[in-house]
């Protein structure tokens, strides 16, 4: 018992030695006892470390990025007209993509998602391990991930943001629908040609709406997310396009697992080669002008240059897109096709349009010039060029609303004669001795304001603005729609259109004398959307300005310009006139550096404006010797577009207008619906028979145009009539709309008392 009792005191003492030993050095410190206590307490931490995190870390705001998207801009027939911005994304509802194209982008990039919590923990440990220890930046992100990546946070790949990720993805799976998800990974994601979102991508690749795309395309476009640059099948090399279309197969293959598409119609798809990329239009060449135009309404609705650079507005215009084209092709057939690049006067010529609907000012049509990324300025817009004669029916109209008479006290009608001799100085307060010349000189003894309309004498027009009142002149020209020239002072020459105009207002100047006197104003916006406004679209037109009877007398008077005046050769007498009936005005100002045409059907109202503007410094002569012009600066457009020398408003311009007007209102033989007193008279100033018995002021005056007219009438607008003004309209308004910012003052500067002296 001795020894056995010794032997086991010996094995004990050899065990604890060995125990001992074995607890020597690091090894002393694993134990399963610590081992288990270590990771369980580890696990404590990061459970609560993330619980923390989770707690602090909430669902932020969309990023900027992911809220902005392109404006759009629309013809009034709804047709895409531009897109601008620096995103191009169109946003739409997921119920706007097919069910079978939502599953192929599961099947492609996450095949659990309608069944996962938001997250994919092993692929965010991946993703986590590769960028910490240099193996690139890598995902293995779920499509809410994705998706929370794209709207809430940014492209890095760094620790700190995919851990936010995590947590946000949690937190958004728990409080969205999955449809909510999908539909805004779908939105987010980055397609390659620019585009963003599934709307954008279908029309880039596919030239469709989403809602149109078909199974196979949108397998494609789920590859693309893959690689979108180097998966562009247009532009990937050979090798690009081997992966992108085991890619396509690959997505395809999973729709079928996920029982999303049937396999006998996978085994029969062809893979879907997308269109070439094309330019998106935007404000390039003429389609720029537009935008430009829009934009300027905008703005002048109280919204502000930031907030449309934004973007999220789809805005309708008014231009209807059929006469855009026409009268981009009228300017082609009748001006810049017959421009010969080497030739001064051709390189310096430059032509603004616009035409607008008299009965609600929509602007249907608008030439800003040729390229709107060489030339900024619109010609439409810009009010640097004197308008010339196509001011002098505001004269007239002023004289017979307000019922002025002439230093001898008789009323200022159609009749009334007027010496129409060349430098006859002005009579009256405020005429200052002004005498200014007619067009080449020319002395026409006495004629009638008809008369003098038609041959556009300019000291019957001097006159007649100081007999009525330079200042009232200058309040109604003001209230008929010429903004900037409050700003000026009244001056003789004024009423010769010596102060700066721009097509737009020239237009709308007429549409108020066609739509009888009620104010016309040319709206270029049909309606505006935007997710956080609302955009109120109503008639571009206000209260009554001038009498009918005053409006109705000038249209009958303009007829005669028309038929028997500067205008016969070119608009009377265009192929294409079919005998509708025209009024309008011819204009061409001092040394010919502005030419204008301005006139109307009953239905349409056009301003066509051409001037030159010198496209680099210029050298020429002026009051005897040689001036440099600047670049931009006013310079004459004689000879330009194979014109042998002056060219006047009766030329080009109402050439542009003839081959314009009279297309775009094909098939329109609408009358003038005029109240005014008239007599049939001779042109002659000495009346050769009876006067006829007057029209009533209700009755409508017809002129029949398309029977020959040997001799234009003679009006007699009845005496100012008293015409009750209808309610005050406004312009459409955003809301909420600031206080409308004031007319900018005209860049012209007062004219020499003797300027205008070849206006025509």
């Amino acid at each position: 018992m001795g020894r056995a009792k010794e032997k086991r005191a010996r094995g004990r003492a050899m065990r604890r030695d060995r125990r001992r030993e074995r607890k020597k050095g690091i090894r002393r410190f694993f134990t399963w006892k610590t081992v288990i206590g270590t990771v369980f307490g580890l696990c404590l931490l990061a459970t609560g470390a993330f619980y923390a995190v989770y707690v602090m870390v909430p669902i932020p705001e969309a990023n900027a990025m992911a809220q902005r998207q392109n404006n759009v801009y629309k013809y009034s027939d709804g047709t895409v007209l531009a897109r601008t911005g620096q995103i191009n994304r169109d946003i739409v509802a997921l119920e706007q993509v097919p069910k079978q194209v939502q599953d192929v982008f599961v099947a492609a990039e996450n095949m659990t998602f309608y069944q996962d919590n938001g997250v994919d923990l092993m692929g965010t440990v991946r993703g986590l391990w590769n960028t910490v220890s240099g193996k690139g930046k890598q995902g293995g992100s779920t499509i809410t991930q994705q998706y929370v990546k794209n709207f809430y946070l940014n492209q890095d790949q760094t620790p700190t943001r995919k851990l936010k990720e995590l947590v946000i993805s949690l937190k958004v799976d728990q409080r969205h629908d999955k449809s909510e998800i999908l539909a805004g990974y779908l939105n987010t994601n980055y397609f390659g040609r620019g585009a963003y979102g599934i709307q954008a991508a279908a029309k880039a690749y596919y030239g469709v709406d989403c809602s149109k795309l078909t199974v196979e395309q949108g397998a494609y476009l789920a590859a693309l997310l893959q690689a979108p640059s180097q998966y562009d099948w247009t532009a990937a090399s050979d090798i690009g396009k081997k992966l992108v279309t085991e890619r396509w197969n690959y997505v395809l293959d999973n729709a079928v697992k996920m029982k999303a598409v049937d396999a006998g119609r996978r085994a029969a798809m062809k893979f879907p080669t997308p269109a070439g990329p094309k330019p998106a239009p935007g404000t390039e060449g003429r389609t720029g002008y537009l935008v430009q135009a829009a934009n300027t309404e905008m703005r002048k609705q109280g919204i502000s240059e930031q907030e449309l650079h934004q973007g999220s507005w789809t805005i309708t215009l008014n231009i209807d897109r059929k006469k855009q084209k026409l009268l981009e092709d009228a300017v082609k057939a009748e001006l810049t096709s017959k421009l010969d690049p080497r030739k001064t006067a051709d390189q310096d010529v430059q032509v603004g349009a616009v035409s607008v609907d008299p009965k609600n000012g929509s602007v249907l049509a608008l030439y800003g010039g040729q390229d709107h990324a060489k030339h900024q300025l619109s010609n439409a817009t810009a009010t640097t060029y004197q308008p010339g004669s196509t001011f002098k029916p505001v004269v007239l109209a002023s004289a017979l609303d307000n019922g002025a008479t002439t230093q001898d006290g008789k009323p200022i009608k159609a009749e009334t004669i007027y010496n129409g001799d060349s430098e006859v100085a002005v009579k009256g307060s405020g005429g200052d001795g002004y005498a200014p010349p007619n067009l080449d000189d020319i002395s026409h003894g006495p004629v009638t304001v008809q008369e003098a309309m038609n041959k556009s004498v300019n000291t019957a027009f001097a006159q007649m603005g100081v007999d009525v009142g330079l200042d009232q002149v200058q309040r109604d020209a003001f209230e008929l729609g010429m903004a900037d020239i409050k700003q000026q002072k009244p001056l003789p020459s004024m009423s010769l259109g010596s102060y700066g105009a721009s097509p737009l207002q020239m237009a709308g100047v007429y549409a108020t004398l066609n739509n009888h006197g009620k104010k016309v104003i040319p709206t270029v916006i049909q309606k505006a959307d935007h997710p956080t406004r609302s955009y109120d679209s109503q008639q571009g037109t206000g209260t009554q300005v001038i009498s009918r009877a005053a409006a109705d007398a000038v249209t009958s008077v303009l007829t005669g310009v028309v038929d028997d005046g500067s205008a016969r050769k070119s608009v009377a007498e265009a192929r294409n006139r079919d005998g509708r009936q025209v009024a309008g005005k011819t204009g061409t100002s001092d040394d010919n550096k502005s030419a204008w045409f301005v006139g109307y059907t009953a239905n349409l109202v056009t301003s066509i404006g051409l001037w030159g503007e010198a496209a680099q410094p210029r050298q020429v002569k002026a009051d005897g010797r040689e001036v440099t012009v600047p670049k931009g600066g006013q310079v004459s457009i004689a000879g330009a577009a194979e014109n042998p020398g002056r060219i006047a408003g009766g030329g080009t311009p109402a050439r542009i207008w003839s081959a314009y007007t009279f297309d775009a209102v094909k098939g329109d033989h609408t009358q003038f619906d005029l109240q005014t007193e008239q007599k049939p008279t001779n042109t002659d100033p000495t009346p050769s028979a009876p006067p006829a018995t007057p029209l009533s002021p209700t009755s409508p005056v017809h002129t029949p145009f398309d029977l020959p007219m040997p001799t234009p009438p003679r009006h007699t607008p009845s005496s100012r009539a008293t015409v009750p003004t209808d309610p005050p309209s406004t312009m459409p308004t955003f809301r909420p709309t600031p206080t409308p910012t004031p007319p900018m003052s005209s860049p012209t500067a007062d004219p020499s008392p003797n300027a205008l002296a070849n206006s025509r």
